[in-house]
């Protein structure tokens, strides 16, 4: 029975393999002919750069998947976990068990970040950098992980006190106090994101072409969307990739452009483009993937809940002192297993929402320029054409390029 977790991760590494091999046929098997539908509009040359981009990440992440495999059984069937357990206990005796706890976490994060290091230097420095992506100074890139684990400290912490300061006094129903605690927290955080924390790693300017503004206020008053303001982002500090968002709830909600991508679309294709993202507000999708995360995690906290006091829960995963910090982390490592036979489903939904916006967008704006938008985006972000089927199943939340295209085309009006 003890195996059996080790045995899991092995499958899971295995299957993620597979998966990029599949997409990496798929891609080098297409990399000599752009796909009819594109032929006008993304030369040979530039869909040959994509197809090399997407190659590269893969290579680049089949590494990555194995390191994580091997880190995982570290952590547990190799004990890492109760041997930095131990350490702190015999070292910080003193302290009491909740702070021994977020000691615990702290320290698994930091080696965490330590690992990942060198692979977000490589990604940023060597991989986006051959393709002409990077736009990340060193300076930069430090400034950033600085900022990344100081709020990772401050905002932490306080929670793991609280869930561990839960879990000890509220009983047997302490899971649904945490699931509350947890759920207030994540709505705090999007609330103050876009005014608080955003702004400590980007530069966001009110938006300064009349033209666009009034063209985007109309749209705004078509859908009924009432937004704290329509800001632009400087995304090129960092990368050549183009993008725009929706931030905030409530009052504090922000409309964001990449400056990369208000040069890369003319007014009329981000006008569509941002209709597809007002499609997402006016189905709610926003609202039920957040009903949809805290359930999952009600159901994670029920399963602990159940799991917490059983010494073969805390065994399978390499660890012999049961505590709740222990539980929290051996359960999240568990589910992040178990549960990626599941991403289809997900994806699957997310891709659902995309055609429905999608559907939304040609409704309140042109169609046609909402797929040359999204062609230039597709270009100038170096996205694969020809995905392998059972790889976008698994991973991609958007439709697929060739897919989406033809869905928006499907409809006469506009």
């Amino acid at each position: 029975m003890y195996h059996i977790f080790p045995i899991l991760v092995l499958l899971l590494t295995t299957l993620k393999l597979y998966l990029n091999y599949r997409q990496k046929n798929a891609v080098k098997n297409n990399r000599t002919k752009v796909p009819i539908k594109f032929v006008s509009s993304i030369s040979l040359s530039e869909h040959q750069k994509s197809a090399d981009y997407t190659l590269a990440k893969l290579k680049f992440n089949n590494i990555k998947i194995i390191i994580d495999g091997m880190i995982l059984i570290m952590l547990t069937s190799c004990g890492l976990i109760q041997y930095l357990d131990n350490i702190i206990i015999r070292y910080y005796p003193s302290l009491s068990i909740i702070f021994q706890g977020i000691l615990l976490i702290g320290t698994i994060g930091l080696l965490g970040f330590i690992i990942d290091t060198p692979f977000d230097l490589y990604h940023t420095f060597i991989l986006e950098e051959r393709f002409g992506f990077n736009k990340t100074t060193a300076k930069i890139f430090i400034l950033d992980n600085i900022k990344t684990v100081v709020l990772s400290v401050i905002l932490g912490a306080p929670l793991l006190y609280l869930i561990f300061w839960l879990m000890q006094i509220m009983g047997n129903l302490w899971w649904i106090w945490v699931w509350s605690a947890f759920c207030g927290f994540n709505i705090l955080i999007m609330f103050i994101y876009p005014t608080v924390i955003a702004p400590l790693f980007n530069k966001f300017l009110p938006l300064n072409d009349k033209t666009l503004e009034e063209k985007i206020y109309a749209l705004l008053n078509k859908c009924g969307f009432k937004s704290s303001g329509i800001f632009v982002m400087d995304g090129s500090k960092r990368s050549g990739h183009g993008n725009a968002y929706f931030t905030g709830i409530g009052k504090n909600k922000r409309i964001v452009f990449f400056d990369t991508l208000i040069k890369q679309l003319t007014p009329d294709e981000i006008e569509a483009v941002l209709a597809h993202e007002l499609g997402h507000f006016k189905k709610k999708h926003i609202i039920k993937q957040i009903g949809v995360s805290f359930s999952m995690l009600l159901a994670m906290l029920y399963l602990l809940s159940v799991f917490i006091h059983e010494p073969v829960f805390y065994n399978m995963l390499g660890v012999t002192h049961m505590t709740n910090y222990n539980a929290l982390i051996l359960i999240s490592i568990a589910l992040g297993v178990v549960s990626f036979p599941f991403t289809p489903l997900m994806s699957y939904m997310s891709r659902k929402n995309e055609f429905e916006a999608d559907d939304y967008a040609k409704q309140i704006s042109n169609k046609n320029h909402l797929i040359a938008g999204l062609v230039k985006l597709y270009k100038e972000n170096s996205s694969t054409l020809t995905p392998d089927d059972l790889y976008a199943k698994f991973y991609y939340s958007h439709p697929p390029a060739s897919i989406r295209i033809a869905h928006l085309e499907l409809d006469s009006n506009k």
